[in-house]
C-alpha cells in the first residue's frame, strides 16, 4: 500500500514538473496542479496512513495516534486543495486572456 502512494506521488510529481517546464500555458498550469495533487498525497501519507481508524475518541480508549487518524494532515489537506483550485482558477482566466490578446498560449511571448 505505501509503494504504491509513494510511487503514485512520485509519477504525480514527475508529470507536473515536466509539464510545468514547457513553453505553453496550459500545460504549466496542468502541470502547476498536478503537483499541487502530488503535495497534497505527500501531506496526506505523513499523517500515517492507518486503515480503519476512527476520527473520534471513544470512551474507554486512550486518545492516542495508535487508536485514532490524526486529523491535522486531513485539515491540511482541505485547506490546500481548496487554495490550489481558487489559484488553478485565476491562472486559467489570466491564461485566457493572454491567448486573447496574442493569440497564442506561449509563455515567453513567441508564437
Amino acid at each position: 500500500m505505501l509503494l504504491l502512494l509513494a510511487l503514485g506521488i512520485g509519477v504525480l510529481a514527475g508529470c507536473g514538473t515536466r509539464l510545468l517546464l514547457r513553453a505553453r500555458s496550459f500545460d504549466a498550469i496542468l502541470g502547476l496542479t498536478l503537483l499541487s495533487y502530488a503535495v497534497n498525497l505527500f501531506i496526506f501519507a505523513m499523517g500515517r496512513v492507518k486503515v480503519d481508524a476512527v476520527p473520534i475518541v471513544r470512551k474507554g480508549v486512550t486518545s492516542t495516534l495508535a487508536h485514532t487518524a490524526d486529523p491535522l494532515p486531513q485539515a491540511l489537506v482541505l485547506t490546500a486543495i481548496v487554495i490550489s483550485f481558487a489559484l488553478t482558477a485565476v491562472l486559467l482566466g489570466i491564461a485566457l486572456r493572454a491567448h486573447q490578446q496574442s493569440g497564442n498560449d506561449q509563455v515567453d511571448g513567441r508564437g
